[in-house]
């Protein structure tokens, strides 16, 4: 049967109204309802399994029970840490979900690589790493989010100069629809490592990964403030032709009257002295309480998006003081909650080639301001290419931009946010970009596969190596099914 991404869309809204009706007969318990960090997604599952452990052993032996009893039942299975994904794509509807936390960590000085479970979440992994004087290579820009997670959606951070996270993944344990547990490299079942590299958790089940590392140091922030026309060109040559730049990112103004007026500029470079021991990483990270509310005050407020831009581009260049690598990347993605219930932040994200990023900002200034969402921040970073994933977002170096927009809950909001993700899809198609797959399913089939030129690949290996389907999610319906 062959789902519209409207009609998995509208049944994911439906089961939010299951509870109406006539009174529920006593023997039949209610079934067990997750959603995901748009909260437009609560969907009725068979079972829901939290799993936390510390023995890759006991995850390898439940995960494996599991699978095999979805798979005898004809339901989906999936896996999900926070399930900070946007459209559902760790949600298996009426199957088998096991939400993974905990796991091990081992580090090796030598190789500087460590292996992580896939469950253990970033601010645990950082943690551990800042004990012994290391940092991820690369990771989610939040540290909420699992390992194992950032692997199937193959996220990217602003550590410089890498391509997406599974850059820096040597190797992965991947379980199958039939119970293998499966290693998989760049050289060791290469299609494997493909597939599941930003495949979404549709190959397997991750169950732990070797990863690289990098020495954490203490890192100094120099401003830019220019035009959005000279940023491309500015920030590449900052990534890619000074090697003292470690982190890097850019911004640029969200008012509606002043959108992408200016862009700014932030890169990081080790300070001149490294005290030794560096300072321990907190997991709060260091944005303050007066950011935070600053950032929320901006929905239906232009004059706040204006305060906001004057605060990052003309007070924090004079207030900024150097933090360690690690700290820089254990800010939580909850200090930027919202408490408005009649609202649900959602991202977008477009990876565009650098010589047409001023067409990006012309395009984001036609479509933008038109909608009714409100435009909170955009998040610029270097991308390298990504040579290996099937599902590739950048097959060349890309400029991402990360958006956050704060939509209204209810059918308006959800159609208003539908008809603004269709025209700029379409408007980064035509600039030779792509946009990200982890957030709501407003795609059209047809920009899928002209984004993402192997999906009919991607789909026949995915039928080849689960052919009862076992691994499905909320995207499979509406994008590969």
């Amino acid at each position: 049967m062959t789902l519209s991404r409207r009609s998995v869309l509208k049944g994911g809204l439906a089961a939010a109204v299951v509870s109406g009706g006539a009174p529920a007969r006593a023997e039949f318990a209610p079934r067990p309802i997750i959603n995901d960090a748009s909260r437009l997604n609560p969907t009725s599952v068979a079972k829901h399994i939290a799993l936390k452990s510390a023995s890759t052993d006991e995850v390898v032996n439940r995960v494996r029970e599991e699978i095999a009893s979805a798979a005898a039942e004809g339901r989906p299975f999936a896996i999900g840490t926070a399930r900070h994904s946007m459209g559902g794509q760790s949600i298996p509807k009426d199957g088998v979900a096991i939400t993974l936390t905990g796991g091990p960590i081992e580090i090796d000085r030598t190789s500087m690589t460590y292996r992580v479970g896939a469950g253990m979440r970033w601010f645990e992994v950082i943690r551990a790493l800042d004990a012994q004087g290391f940092s991820p290579a690369v990771m989610q820009s939040n540290s909420d989010f699992g390992v194992g997670s950032t692997f199937c959606v193959n996220s990217h951070g602003w550590p410089t100069r890498y391509g997406p996270f599974g850059s820096t993944v040597r190797s992965a344990r991947i379980m199958l629809a039939d119970g293998q547990l499966v290693e998989c490299s760049r050289s060791k079942e290469a299609e494997l490592f493909a597939l599941a590299m930003g495949g979404y958790g549709l190959l397997g089940a991750i169950i732990d990964l070797e990863l690289d590392m990098a020495p954490n140091a203490l890192l100094e922030p120099t401003y830019a403030r220019m035009d959005p026309s000279r940023f491309a060109d500015a920030f590449i040559n900052a990534v890619e032709k000074d090697p003292a730049v470690r982190m890097a990112y850019g911004r640029l103004s969200v008012a509606r009257g002043s959108l992408f007026d200016e862009a700014l500029m932030i890169t990081y470079r080790p300070a001149a002295t490294q005290p030794s021991p560096l300072p321990a990483v907190v997991d709060h990270g260091a944005l303050t309480a007066f950011s935070r509310d600053v950032y929320r005050f901006q929905t239906g407020r232009e004059w706040a998006k204006n305060l906001r831009w004057f605060m990052e581009a003309s007070v924090n260049p004079s207030i900024a003081g150097a933090a360690t690598r690690n700290a820089l990347m254990a800010e939580p993605v909850v200090n930027l909650a919202s408490g408005d219930p009649t609202r649900t932040d959602i991202l977008h994200e477009y990876f565009v080639p650098p010589d047409r990023f001023t067409g990006f900002v012309d395009l984001c200034r036609r479509i933008i301001p038109k909608a009714r969402a409100e435009f909170l921040n955009v998040t610029l970073r270097y991308v390298d290419a990504d040579p290996v994933a099937v599902l590739a977002y950048a097959p060349g170096k890309r400029i991402a931009a990360v958006m956050s927009f704060a939509q209204e809950i209810g059918p308006e909001g959800e159609v208003d946010m539908m008809g603004m993700t269709e025209a700029l899809i379409e408007g980064v198609k035509d600039l030779g970009g792509a946009f990200y797959l982890p957030y709501r399913l407003h795609a059209r089939r047809d920009q899928l596969r002209a984004i993402y030129p192997r999906t009919a690949e991607f789909v026949a290996a995915k039928r080849r190596l689960d052919p009862s389907l076992v691994f499905r999610n909320m995207m499979w319906d509406a994008y590969f099914s």
